[in-house]
């Protein structure tokens, strides 16, 4: 069980660590425009705001890395809050921003903090 919250929680990590990448460096590209549903212009006038976003999400990568690499109760300490951290900044995302979210963070948050909590 542990391996699957492990496997699980790199995903999540993956997925905050692309979303940094996205919000951060390619904000106003057509990869990060078509991303997020932004035109050129706005894309430009909110690259600060998405820059900024993406760095709260490396933060909850970093977090959930550290999950991982720290093991046992520390690592399993790290993984409960950054789990719960990202189900929270899911469903606020996808009740404000796009429903979509829900299926890209919530979801797979809440499995792996249920694998982590079968684990322990």
């Amino acid at each position: 069980m542990q391996v699957a919250a492990n496997i699980v929680i790199g995903i999540v990590a993956a997925i905050h660590a692309y979303i940094l990448v996205l919000e951060m460096f390619l904000w106003t590209t057509p990869r990060g425009r078509e991303a997020f549903g932004l035109t050129e212009a706005f894309a430009k006038q909110t690259a600060v705001l998405g820059a900024n976003q993406g760095l709260y999400n490396g933060f909850l990568a970093a977090g959930l890395v550290w999950a991982l690499i720290a093991g046992g109760t520390t690592g399993f300490h790290f993984a409960v809050f950054f789990l719960i951290c990202v189900m929270i900044a899911g469903l606020y995302g996808a009740a404000t921003a796009s429903k979509r979210i829900l299926f890209v963070q919530t979801v797979p948050a809440t499995i792996g903090l249920v694998l982590v909590l079968l684990a322990n």
